[in-house]
């Protein structure tokens, strides 16, 4: 018996039932080796078109890739799914003896129609144009799938295509990635060279000089506070 999990499964079950059909929950499992098929429970997975043994989220890679001391549960931020569906989601972090984040319980509600309806009011009440907000994250399948919309995230970070970016945008690009986990994924620095159009040689020396900077960014930060 695993008692943290099959815990969290009774309360995932419940929440999913207690809320319907458009509540999706996720429980990803971090003791596993094989970080690629995290998906271990779900609940209404036919809202993403996620299954038990499906790869990580974006979410998923940026925890294994932080001090888990760092890590703080992110609440009610939204989402999208391959097919446009908004959702409103949190993410949790469940810790073990040792603080180290054992599990992620995730919780994605469908609020796609509620939206229709927002939009239909705003017409009415707004009087004048808003900000616009942050996109929402694209949940994706799998890793490849995942790593290809974190490819998409880098270019647009630097805001040029690959065929025009210099060095520095392209550390830039690297940079991100490597802060998103995408390095966590098999295989990554192949397809991440090829479509930058660099060897695996220069890649790794791109991630040594971002290593280096953060080292030494962090070494100034505690310096300051001394």
């Amino acid at each position: 018996m695993n008692y943290p999990l099959d815990l969290l499964i009774q309360i995932a079950h419940g929440v999913a039932t207690q809320f319907g059909s458009a509540c999706e929950i996720v429980i990803h499992d971090l003791t596993k080796k094989n970080i690629e098929s995290s998906i271990v429970y779900i609940e209404n997975g036919n809202i993403t078109n996620r299954s038990v043994g499906d790869g990580p989220s974006g979410i998923v890679l940026e925890t294994l890739n932080k001090d888990p001391k760092l890590l703080e549960d992110r609440l009610a931020y939204l989402t999208k799914t391959d097919n446009g569906r908004i959702l409103k989601s949190s993410t949790m972090y469940i810790r073990g003896a040792n603080n180290d984040v054992e599990y992620i319980f995730s919780l994605n509600y469908d609020i796609t129609g509620l939206l229709t309806f927002d939009s239909a009011l705003r017409t009415l009440i707004t009087t004048e144009t808003e900000n616009s907000k942050e996109q929402p994250k694209k949940i994706t399948h799998n890793v490849n799938d995942l790593l290809d919309t974190l490819l998409e995230q880098s270019v647009a970070l630097v805001g040029k295509p690959v065929a025009l970016m210099s060095k520095d945008d392209k550390v830039a690009a690297v940079q991100y990635l490597n802060d998103a986990g995408a390095f966590l994924i098999t295989k990554s620095g192949d397809k991440v060279s090829n479509y930058f159009g660099i060897s695996k040689f220069t890649l790794y020396s791109y991630l040594d000089s971002i290593k280096q900077a953060q080292a030494a960014q962090r070494d100034e930060s505690s310096t300051q506070h001394d």
